[in-house]
């Protein structure tokens, strides 16, 4: 018998909802089936089986919240009615303490005992022939493209699988970090005084309780304002120039039902300008500055309950009609809670534009791992002095906010030196 496990879908998740079941108690389940949907705090994603069998047991109800990352949700017996055989004490004495599961803490003693049965060791670089390894069946899939041995790689996911992350890491030839978002309590920065502490009255406000997104933004960000030493660069850019760009292309993609925005063009300047300093296009570790081979920019998407930075991938290769059409795309998938992880996690730069609301300058909070982050303003007609003449421009502001771990002050400015002319002279993005 094998416990399915409520799995970590994002590097942040620590607990979720089991919005629905799409199995019963007496399924037959093949692997890549579809199971079950969890919220998690950014998105509303599907779960496939990875083993084949009938589940058993319904254990988690749906429609539950707050449940934790690898707490049983159901059983399974796998095809045969046998399942994965018990590592010998002697073995798993040995392989227990180098897998070090994050969210095992979390659990009662009893589940963590009756879970070990069907677990895998957390590394396999030696594994016997014949030995069943246990992978997801994206995982699987990729390793065999990549031409890659399962046996050699080893698995973060729930009880030592090797998931997806395990695969594009071997890829790379690199070794992934062990996350340890769920290994202990996130610590508070100060102890946080309640209301009535602060003088405010129990009963002259309504208390809306806080869902995973808010909770994640809220820890996410404070980590970040804290820890991360910042600074921010701003100028001012002339856009008239881009109106008119804009208005001749959207008039030849209107037959393809394309309307290219403002924030398109600077995503796309955003990207040539990685490219052309590419010492901005890096993240910090602990480890060393990674220097990022293409330009992966986020954009922040306001949702309900909070905001979420789906990826445009490689935008320094895409045409502005090809970045306009999937930014469309992933917003709209955003607000609908249907984004993949891929499709939020990760990139190497973020974009945050508040002019469609008038605001004129700020600056944002930068979206750890990322170097820096740019704050878009609205563009307005404003006073300028050209040729000693004074004169009226359309001018927005833009306020790039860098790690300065990774972005000194004169790479953010030589960035912000190669943004400019390429969001002013927009033609020079069409070449």
């Amino acid at each position: 018998m094998t416990d399915i496990l409520m799995p970590a879908l994002s590097p942040t998740m620590e607990e979720g909802v089991l919005a629905k079941w799409h199995v019963k108690a007496g399924d037959v389940v093949k692997a890549g089936d579809v199971i079950a949907e969890i919220e998690t705090d950014k998105a509303t994603m599907e779960v496939e089986a990875v083993d084949e069998g009938t589940i058993t047991e319904i254990l988690v109800a749906e429609g539950s919240e707050g449940v934790k990352v690898n707490t049983p949700i159901a059983r399974l017996e796998e095809e045969g009615g046998a399942s994965a055989p018990a590592p010998k004490p002697a073995e798993k004495a040995k392989d227990e303490p180098a897998k070090a599961e994050p969210a095992e803490a979390d659990k009662p003693a009893p589940q963590a005992e009756k879970a070990a049965p069907v677990s895998a060791p957390a590394a396999a670089p030696a594994a016997k022939s014949g030995e069943r390894i246990f992978a997801s069946p994206l995982a699987r899939r990729l390793a065999r493209d990549a031409g890659l041995d399962l046996a050699s790689l080893k698995g973060t996911g729930p009880h030592g699988r090797i998931v997806k992350a395990d695969v594009e890491t071997a890829g790379k030839g690199g070794a992934r970090p062990v996350t340890a978002s769920a290994s202990a309590p996130a610590a508070e920065p100060r102890k946080v005084q309640s209301l009535a502490q602060m003088g405010i009255p129990d009963g002259s406000y309504d208390l809306i309780p806080l869902d995973g997104m808010r909770k994640a933004i809220a820890r996410r960000m404070t980590d970040s304002f804290r820890d991360i030493p910042h600074f921010p660069l701003t100028i001012d850019c002339e856009i008239d120039g881009l109106m008119a760009v804009r208005a001749k292309v959207n008039a030849m993609l209107e037959p393809r039902g394309v309307k290219v925005s403002v924030n398109d063009f600077v995503i796309k300047a955003c990207a040539l300008a990685l490219k052309a300093v590419p010492e901005a296009n890096a993240s910090y570790s602990p480890e060393g500055l990674a220097m990022h081979h293409h330009a992966d920019v986020a954009m922040a998407v306001a949702i309900d309950g909070g905001l979420i930075t789906p990826i445009i991938r490689k935008a320094e290769l895409k045409s502005l009609a090809e970045i306009a059409t999937e930014a469309k795309d992933l917003a709209k998938r955003a607000r609908d809670k249907k984004l993949k992880p891929e499709e939020f996690q990760g990139g190497t730069f973020s974009v945050s534009n508040l002019g469609m609301f008038g605001i004129k300058s700020f600056a944002s909070i930068i979206n750890e791992p990322q170097g820096a982050i740019m704050s878009v303003g609205a563009g307005e007609q404003r006073p300028v002095v050209k040729n000693g003449q004074l004169a009226v421009a359309t001018v927005m502001t833009v306020t790039l906010t860098c790690d300065h771990r990774v972005v000194d002050g004169a790479t953010g400015a030589r960035f912000l030196q190669a943004f400019k002319p390429l969001i002013e002279d927009p033609v020079t993005m069409l070449a």
